[in-house]
């Protein structure tokens, strides 16, 4: 079926293999794309460009192949458009962090890194002093940052920050398990990648998109929560089984599939099995969250003008949430950066800077 059966994309139908198929998602999660896409990878790709965080040629040939803004268009259903552009961009940050910080690992470059390190959580705390920072990637965080700082108050700002404090140090364990060749144990694995997977950033970022910070009572409502942490868990798990052969190519040791074989003795056949069984029981699970939320959303409204507009918004954040399950589904099978069966070599993307990078 098409990805985008009814909007503007340019996107025709994509075959998905058989061992990524996942029925449900294509027939039950009808795909939505924000009407302010085509402008937005336009502009995304721009800004790539201003804040040289790629090469041009890699910009030129790779970017809009990549899908990085499909991603976000298909999820921030309703933001404005300065909001949606603002995630996108620090979106395609987030996809050029994640590339320098394994190339620091395959050349074991643990200085650059632990350097990259402090001057992230530096840009996170004070992204106005950052802003020209001469390695590009600090410099582009803290605009994005502070551009993301500029939507909500100060208590979603400081939210924002220890969330992203803790994948900063989520990412440091990954460098020091995948120097050291350790693989964690399943449990251990799935609770690291909450973090590296940033699920509280991009559930924060709804909150963006509806233009409302949420009170503490709705956000930590069991409900909400868990509606929110199924729809991430879905996400870092269908990664990991559709990047698996990329990583195990690459030596990664953080994927469930790569645990489950070194640590549950399972081949790699089981391995994928067991991953597709996983994902499915979330999407099963995720659909009995999300009544449960949208009833609590009901529950918000009262007889104020103001229970009305908070139930509207928890609605809206779900449908959303929702969201996820399509768009990620369809970046995985349109995204250049898991298409490993056409790169030259299958442990090094061709959009990498794979010599210099960290090095200026």
């Amino acid at each position: 079926m098409p990805a985008f059966p009814h909007s503007t994309s340019p996107t025709t139908a994509v075959a998905v293999p058989p061992a990524l198929s996942l029925p449900v998602i294509e027939t039950a999660f009808p795909r939505r794309l924000h009407p302010y896409w085509p402008r937005l990878q336009e502009k995304t790709r721009s800004w790539l460009l201003e804040k040289r965080l790629m090469r041009a040629d890699k910009v030129q040939e790779y970017a809009d192949g990549l899908r990085y803004t499909d991603l976000m268009a298909g999820y921030y259903l309703g933001a404005p458009d300065e909001v949606l552009q603002a995630i996108a961009d620090y979106s395609a940050w987030f996809f050029v962090w994640d590339d320098r910080h394994d190339r620091d690992i395959v050349h074991r470059r643990a200085a650059a890194w632990r350097r990259l390190r402090f001057q992230l959580h530096a840009a996170l705390e004070s992204p106005g002093h950052h802003l020209h920072h001469p390695d590009p990637l600090v410099a582009g965080f803290a605009d994005s940052v502070g551009r993301l700082n500029a939507f909500l108050g100060e208590g979603w700002n400081a939210r924002f920050a220890r969330h992203f404090h803790a994948v900063i140090e989520a990412y440091d364990r990954e460098y020091r398990n995948r120097t050291r060749g350790t693989v964690p144990t399943v449990d251990a694995y799935l609770e690291l990648r909450r973090l590296t997977f940033a699920h509280w950033i991009w559930t924060d970022l709804l909150e963006t998109s509806a233009g409302c910070e949420l009170p503490n009572a709705v956000r930590k409502h069991p409900a909400y929560r868990r509606a929110a942490l199924l729809s991430q868990e879905f996400a870092a798990w269908y990664n990991d089984l559709c990047s698996l052969p990329k990583e195990i190519a690459g030596d990664e040791v953080h994927n469930l599939g790569i645990s489950l074989i070194h640590h549950e003795g399972m081949t790699l056949e089981e391995a994928v099995k067991e991953m597709r069984r996983r994902i499915e029981e979330c999407i099963t699970d995720f659909l009995d969250a999300e009544k449960k939320a949208l009833l609590f959303a009901e529950s918000l409204a009262d007889d104020t003008g103001q229970g009305k507009e908070l139930s509207d918004t928890v609605k809206a954040i779900v449908a959303n949430m929702r969201n996820w399950f399509s768009a990620v589904y369809w970046f995985h099978h349109e995204s250049g950066r898991y298409m490993v069966d056409s790169w030259d070599d299958r442990s090094t993307p061709p959009y990498v800077e794979n010599e210099a990078a960290g090095e200026k």
